[in-house]
């Protein structure tokens, strides 16, 4: 999303680049060049790098598969949607903020949230925030910045990407048990880059 109007006490600070992306028609809400542009942020000096998407839908789920962390973010009057979030988002997020948590409802609402959480196997945080004043704004970027990746979703989050990468070149014959096989064996060596074990791939299934 990238609004810079809306981010407008933050877009000409020497320290932070905000860049809206179009989708361009891309299936599942998300540009065909986000992988490659995260990539060349990475390689850049910023700390933390945030993709904000729209809505609640297929766009979020996808997101979940390229972003090491997926915050699901929410205001106290989501409260007639929560129950819609559950075949979804619900599942794919590592953490929920409730905003404007100085709001009517704000206390109810999260406590709806965290007792709708409990059935899930690992621990999902609920920060409440008040963004406009800084509240819990601390608290949030020091689970982002502790919280460590485990090897099993790294390999997960390679696999979602390659596929990505490959449907931007060829929408046919793509097996995902086959990327996963192939990543297993490459992607914790020292000198691993998926753009080049992307290209392999495709040279070794177009020379079949």
């Amino acid at each position: 999303l990238g609004d810079r109007v809306r981010m407008s006490s933050h877009f000409n600070h020497p320290g932070v680049f905000i860049r809206s992306i179009a989708t361009r028609g891309s299936l599942g809400g998300l540009s065909a060049k986000i992988i490659e542009m995260i990539d060349v942020l990475k390689a850049s000096v910023f700390d933390y790098i945030i993709v904000e998407t729209v809505g609640v839908g297929q766009s979020e789920v996808e997101i979940a598969g390229l972003a090491d962390k997926t915050i699901v973010l929410l205001v106290p009057e989501s409260g007639d949607e929560i129950q819609h979030l559950k075949s979804g988002v619900m599942e794919i997020a590592d953490a929920f903020v409730v905003n404007k948590a100085d709001r009517e409802g704000a206390e109810v609402f999260t406590n709806s949230l965290i007792k709708m959480l409990h059935g899930r196997p690992e621990v999902v945080p609920v920060f409440k925030t008040v963004a406009s004043q800084g509240i819990g704004i601390d608290a949030l970027i020091s689970w982002i910045s502790t919280e460590r990746i485990h090897n099993g979703r790294k390999l997960y989050l390679y696999v979602e990407k390659a596929l990505k990468l490959i449907q931007n070149i060829r929408l046919k014959d793509i097996n995902k048990k086959d990327l996963l096989q192939g990543l297993e064996r490459s992607y914790l060596e020292p000198d691993f880059n998926l753009y080049r074990f992307v290209e392999d791939y495709l040279d070794s299934k177009q020379m079949k």
